[in-house]
């Protein structure tokens, strides 16, 4: 019964004998001769890569291999909680999630726009989408922290450097999957609307947008999370934010307050994942 199954689903050319094979249990094991050579080029291509990147970083291994156990006792100090400076943590960590959440919400905007002009199946500008997606291609390529020192020094320390060098980043990101959604959208439903005479601007509010909305949303929660995390660290370099607290309390040997920061950050970045899983599940 299950040969006849496996022969009306498989190729004609692909003997049903050669993909059946019974283990000592009396099971039916599945070979795929193509798809266990992929896996073992693909995990030999690893291996390789993993030894070559090695041998260029020059590890010294007995010295790596001795700081080895200073890991879990550094761990183990950051465990040891400290709320004495709960409102500095309060603070900074407000700051963090301001930065944050300001940094999306500007760089949705803007990647709601030209991810409009990015997608191919809007304006149909062949020449105009490759322009702007070549133009975002080079700002994601460049690093956030170095956006936001480039803003530090256009701006001075402080949170509005790190929402501007944040925005550039996030941006580039949102147009370029922003743009993807829109083009999963079919061209029938595009078509019926122009069809009727509407404009591209009525087809993109009224089909493309709403079509799309469940992954602009899944989009969105995602770098809110990424932007957070990286609110994080980019407080380390004088952005402002909880990272200056955790950077600064770790210079100081004080484990415990840095543990109570990090601690906040998990938690809200948790709580962030399930808000947008709950709204993803309801819009759909």
């Amino acid at each position: 019964m299950i040969s006849d199954e496996l022969s009306a689903a498989m190729p004609k050319s692909i003997a049903v004998s050669e993909l059946l094979k019974y283990d000592k249990k009396g099971k039916i094991s599945i070979i795929c001769k193509d798809k266990n050579s992929s896996l073992l080029y693909f995990f030999t291509g690893v291996v390789v890569c993993t030894v070559i990147s090695f041998l260029f970083m020059d590890i010294d291994w007995i010295k790596l291999i001795s700081r080895v156990p200073s890991i879990g006792d550094v761990f183990f100090k950051l465990m040891h909680f400290d709320f004495t400076k709960t409102d500095l943590i309060g603070r900074a960590f407000a700051e963090t999630v301001s930065i944050a959440l300001l940094s999306t919400i500007y760089s949705m905007i803007l990647g709601l726009v030209f991810g409009m002009i990015a997608a191919e199946n809007i304006f149909r500008i062949h020449i105009l989408s490759v322009i702007v997606k070549s133009f975002f291609t080079f700002l994601r390529a460049v690093p956030t922290p170095v956006w936001v020192l480039l803003m530090l020094v256009c701006m001075g320390f402080g949170p509005s450097a790190g929402i501007a060098g944040l925005c550039v980043h996030t941006t580039a990101f949102f147009t370029k999957s922003f743009a993807q959604s829109f083009e999963d959208i079919p061209d029938e439903t595009i078509e019926a609307l122009e069809v009727t005479g509407a404009d591209k601007i009525t087809v993109f509010t009224n089909a493309v947008l709403p079509a799309a909305l469940s992954q602009l949303i899944a989009w969105i929660g995602v770098r809110f999370e990424i932007n957070f995390s990286e609110c994080a660290i980019l407080g380390m370099v004088g952005a402002g934010g909880i990272g200056f607290v955790i950077s600064s309390n770790i210079q100081a040997y004080e484990y415990g307050a840095a543990g109570a920061a990090i601690i906040c950050v998990f938690l809200f970045a948790f709580a962030i994942e399930r808000l947008f899983v709950r709204i993803k599940g309801a819009i759909k």
